[in-house]
C-alpha cells in the first residue's frame, strides 16, 4: 500500500484503479467502478497558499496546473482538459523554464489560492437547539457540557439559543436584564414570515413590501438580529444564566405516554431564524436531542408508549406510519439549509431512538457532524463536543460555505458523489446519464466541511466512438481536477485545486497493468459506500448476493487459475486481501442491520460516508493488537484463534475500542498483583493497552466508546462479534488451551474462500 499512501499524502486522493480501464466494456469487466475517495481539506505540512486569484481556462474554467503545456516564448498555456490555448496575463511576463510560478511546479499538484479581497464580514455563528424533555440528571449533564462548550467558543463568534419540549422557546439574549423568550406551538408549521412577525423583527423598521427578507441588507435592522445572535464575549453571562435556570419541560406526561417533543418545529424555527439573520454565512445549528420526536411534521412515533418505535422491518414493509412524512419534511429542511448555506449538527443521546434515520438527509447534505451516545453524561458525547471547539493538535479544522467542482478529460463523466454534500444541479457535458448519489451535476454545495471530510466520486468511462480531432494531441492520460472553494476558519475565502493524471489502458495486454494499479483498501471502501447507498435506495436489494457476485466476477477476471480447478486458483498480492475485506464487510454493521436500530444504522453509514480510506477500513475490518509477556505489542489476525488466557487484546473497530483480558490475566488483575511492588512489570503491561487506546481515542471524532472486558464476561461480545469464527460450537477443531469458541452459524473465512475459489474458476 506504500505508493498509494504516498499519493494520498501528496493530494488527499485514493483510487481503486490507479491505471484506468480505457473503454466502457473494459470498465464493466472490472466490476469496481473508476472512483476516487478525495479529502478536499486534508492538512498538508507544505501546501503553498498563493495570495492571488487563480488563472483559469477560457473554455472549461479549469485552473492552471503542472500538467498544462506551456509555450514560454509566446506566453501561452494549453489546458489539458479541453486543449484551449490561453494567454498568460501581464503579471507572468518573467515566465521561463527556470522561473516558474508555484502553480506550474511539478510537485504542487495540490495548491491553494487566497485572494485578500475576499473575506466574509460575518463571524462564525452557533445556534444551540436544546431538548428539555428529559430527566433532571440528563438535563444536568447537558447543561454542564454546554457551559464548557460556551467557554471554548471564539470570542467573535455569534451565539443563539433555542430550547424546546412541547413548545419552542427562542431566547432573546440581547435583553440581559430578565430572561425573555418567544414561544411557538410545537404542533404547528410556521413560515419564515410568520416567525419574523411574531418575534417583532418589524417593530422599529417596517417590513419591506417586496423581495426576500434575508439579513441586514434586505430589510432587517441590525438591532433586531443582535437580540437573538450575540458575540460570545458579550452574551456569555446571559447565556449561562438561561442555562442555569433551564428546567425540565414543565408540561405533565402521563405514565403510559411519551413526552411531547417537537424536534422538527424547533429545527424549522432555527433554520428560518438563521436564514433571515445571516444568510450565506458559516452558521451551524447544533441540535441536542434526548429522545424521540412525538409532535410536529417530523414526529417519528406517537405519544402512546404501547406503540413501539419503527424498526428496520417496519421501514422495509412500509408499515412505519410516520417515517415517510418525517423524511419528506427533513428533505425540505435540507434544501432550505443548503440554499442558505447553513449546517445542521446532531448530538443524539438517549437509550431510545431519537430519529437519526429521518434526520440523516438534512445532516448529510449540509455536511453536519453527528454523534450518537446513550447519555449526555457519557464520554462519547462530552469529549466529542469538546473536540468540536478545541484548537491545537486535534482541531477538526471546521470550514464552511464550500463549493466543490470537478473537471475531467472528455472521455470521463461523473456519475455522482456519495458523501456529505448536495447537488447544485449544474448539468454539463461532464454529467453522466447514470446517477449514483448526488449526481446530474459537476458542482456540489458543501455547507460544512473539515479536515477529515472525504467524498467518494464515481466516474463513467465514455467509449471513444470517433477518432481524435485533427490538431488535438493523442495521449493515454486521463486528467482530473477537483476545485474546492470554501471559507477558511480565519474567515478568508480560499480555493484549493488538486489536479491528477492517471494512465489508461485497453485491449488484451492490459490485465497486468490494471493489476499493478489496484488499491484494495480504496476498493473495499468504495464497495462499502456503494452497498450502503444501494440498501437505502433500491427496493428488494440483496446486499450479500450483490457483494458475493461482484467478488466472484472480480476474482474470475483477475485471478490466476486453470478452468474448473479450484486448487489452482491464486490471486496477485495486489488483490490478496480484498476477499478478506469483503468477508468482513458482509458481516459488518453496514450490511447486517438485524441487531441494530434504524438510528444506529443511519449513524454508522453517515460516518462511513464522510471518513477517509484508512478510517473506513478500520470500520470494515477492525485492527487487533495482541499484548503478551514474552514479546511487545504485535498485530494479530482478526480470528478467534487470537484469544489466549495469558494475553491482552486491543480491538479498534472505529466506533468502539475494546481492551480484552484473557482469563488468566483477568484472574491476576482481580487478585490485585498490579498493586504489588514486586509485580511492577505486570502493572506496566496491564497499562500499555490503555495508553494505546487513549492515544487512539484522543485523535478520533466522534470519540469512540471504550469497553474494558474479560474473557467469558458479558461484554466480551464486543470483541467476539468482530472475529472470524474459525472455531465455533459445532466445529470439529478444538480451540487451543485457554482459547475460545464463538457460538454462531456464520461461515468462517476459510469456508468463504473455499466457495469463492470454486465459483471463480467456473466458466
Amino acid at each position: 500500500m506504500g505508493e498509494f499512501l504516498d499519493l494520498e499524502a501528496q493530494d488527499g486522493v485514493r483510487m481503486p484503479w490507479n491505471v484506468i480501464p480505457g473503454s466502457k466494456q473494459e470498465l464493466t469487466t472490472c466490476v469496481i467502478p473508476v472512483s476516487t475517495i478525495y479529502t478536499p481539506l486534508k492538512s498538508f505540512p507544505n501546501i503553498p497558499v498563493l495570495p492571488y486569484s487563480p488563472l483559469r481556462c477560457r473554455t472549461c474554467r479549469s485552473v492552471l496546473n503542472p500538467f498544462s503545456m506551456v509555450d514560454y516564448t509566446a506566453k501561452i498555456w494549453i489546458c489539458p482538459f479541453c486543449f484551449q490555448r490561453n494567454h498568460f496575463p501581464p503579471g507572468y511576463d518573467s515566465l521561463s523554464e527556470d522561473n516558474l510560478p508555484a502553480e506550474l511546479f511539478p510537485q504542487y499538484t495540490t495548491i491553494e489560492y487566497e485572494s485578500p479581497s475576499e473575506k466574509s464580514s460575518i463571524p462564525p455563528v452557533f445556534l444551540f437547539v436544546v431538548d428539555t424533555c428529559m430527566i433532571e440528571e440528563e438535563l444536568g449533564f447537558l447543561k454542564s457540557a454546554l457551559s464548557q462548550a460556551i467557554d471554548l467558543l471564539p470570542d467573535n463568534s455569534l451565539v443563539g439559543l433555542i430550547t424546546f419540549g412541547s413548545y419552542v422557546y427562542v431566547h432573546e439574549l440581547g435583553f440581559g436584564q430578565i430572561p425573555k423568550s418567544y414561544v411557538f406551538r410545537g404542533s404547528k408549521d410556521y413560515t419564515k414570515e410568520q416567525i419574523l412577525e411574531q418575534m417583532n423583527f418589524f417593530a422599529k423598521k417596517p417590513k419591506p413590501t417586496t423581495g426576500v427578507i434575508a439579513g441586514a441588507r434586505d430589510g432587517l435592522s441590525a438591532e433586531s438580529i443582535a437580540r437573538f445572535l450575540l458575540p460570545a464575549s458579550e452574551c456569555e453571562f446571559a447565556l449561562n444564566s438561561v442555562l442555569e435556570e433551564l428546567q425540565k419541560d414543565p408540561w405533565p406526561v402521563n405514565p403510559d405516554q411519551r413526552a411531547t417533543r417537537c424536534t422538527s418545529t424547533a429545527l424549522s424555527v432555527a433554520a428560518s431564524l438563521l436564514g433571515a439573520c445571516v444568510p450565506g454565512s458559516g452558521a451551524r445549528i447544533m441540535a441536542f436531542v434526548g429522545g424521540p420526536a412525538t409532535e410536529g411534521t417530523g414526529a417519528i412515533v406517537s405519544k402512546t408508549l404501547s406503540e413501539p418505535i419503527r424498526c428496520h422491518k417496519d421501514i422495509d414493509k412500509d408499515s412505519a406510519p410516520y417515517y415517510l412524512k418525517a423524511v419528506k419534511f427533513y428533505e425540505g429542511l435540507a434544501k432550505q439549509l443548503v440554499i442558505q448555506g447553513h449546517v445542521l449538527d446532531l448530538f443524539a443521546c438517549a437509550l431510545d431512538q431519537v430519529g437519526v434515520a429521518e434526520l440523516k438527509v438534512a445532516v448529510e447534505r449540509t455536511g453536519g457532524l453527528v454523534v450518537l451516545a446513550e447519555s449526555f453524561g457519557h464520554s462519547v458525547f462530552k469529549d466529542s463536543l469538546k473536540q468540536v471547539f478545541q484548537s491545537g493538535d486535534y482541531d477538526l479544522g471546521l470550514s464552511s460555505s464550500g463549493t466543490f467542482e470537478v473537471n475531467c478529460s472528455k472521455d470521463v463523466k461523473v456519475q455522482g458523489i456519495i458523501g456529505p454534500c448536495a447537488s447544485l444541479e449544474k448539468k454539463t457535458p461532464l454529467s453522466s446519464e447514470t446517477v449514483i448519489g448526488q449526481g446530474n451535476t459537476s458542482a456540489w454545495k458543501m455547507c460544512g466541511l473539515d479536515k477529515a471530510t472525504s467524498l467518494c466520486l464515481i466516474f463513467d468511462i465514455v467509449k471513444k466512438d470517433i477518432p481524435e480531432a485533427i490538431g488535438q494531441p493523442t495521449t493515454n492520460q486521463f486528467y482530473f481536477q477537483f476545485l474546492t472553494y470554501y471559507q477558511h476558519s480565519n474567515g478568508q475565502m480560499r480555493l484549493r485545486a488538486t489536479t491528477l493524471s492517471r494512465r489508461w489502458v485497453t485491449g488484451t495486454g492490459s490485465l497486468q497493468d490494471l493489476i499493478s494499479g489496484f488499491d484494495q483498501e480504496a476498493a473495499a471502501v468504495v464497495m462499502a459506500r456503494l452497498v450502503s447507498f444501494k440498501m437505502e435506495t433500491e427496493v428488494e436489494f440483496d446486499p450479500i448476493r450483490w457483494l458475493d457476485r461482484s467478488l466472484i466476477r472480480l476474482c474470475s477476471r483477475f485471478g490466476d487459475y486453470q478452468k474448473d480447478s479450484p486448487s489452482s486458483f491464486s490471486l496477485s498480492p495486489r488483490f490478496s486481501i480484498f476477499p478478506q475485506f469483503i468477508f468482513h464487510l458482509r458481516r459488518s454493521q453496514f450490511v447486517q442491520v438485524f441487531n441494530n436500530s434504524p438510528d444506529e444504522t443511519a449513524y454508522f453509514r453517515m460516518i462511513l460516508n464522510r471518513e477517509n480510506v484508512s478510517n473506513s477500513v478500520v470500520m470494515i475490518q477492525p485492527s487487533l493488537i495482541s499484548y503478551s509477556f514474552q514479546s511487545g505489542p504485535e498485530p494479530a489476525l482478526l480470528d478467534v484463534a487470537a484469544i489466549a488466557a495469558d494475553r491482552i487484546l486491543l480491538l479498534d473497530s472505529y466506533f468502539t475500542v475494546v481492551i480484552f483480558h484473557g482469563a488468566t490475566v483477568a484472574m491476576w488483575r482481580k487478585a490485585g498483583y498490579q498493586h504489588q511492588q514486586e509485580h511492577e512489570v505486570f502493572a506496566q503491561w496491564l497499562k500499555a493497552p490503555h495508553d494505546d487506546a487513549n492515544a487512539t481515542i484522543k485523535e478520533r471524532f466522534p470519540v469512540p466508546r471504550l469497553v474494558v472486558c474479560d474473557q467469558h464476561g458479558s461484554q466480551a461480545r464486543f470483541l467476539l462479534a468482530k472475529l472470524n469464527p474459525s472455531a465455533t460450537y459445532n466445529s470439529t477443531a478444538n480451540p487451543l488451551p485457554g482459547g475460545d469458541v464463538i457460538f454462531t452459524d456464520d461461515v468462517s473465512f476459510e469456508v468463504f474462500l473455499d466457495h469463492l475459489q470454486r465459483l471463480a474458476v467456473q466458466q
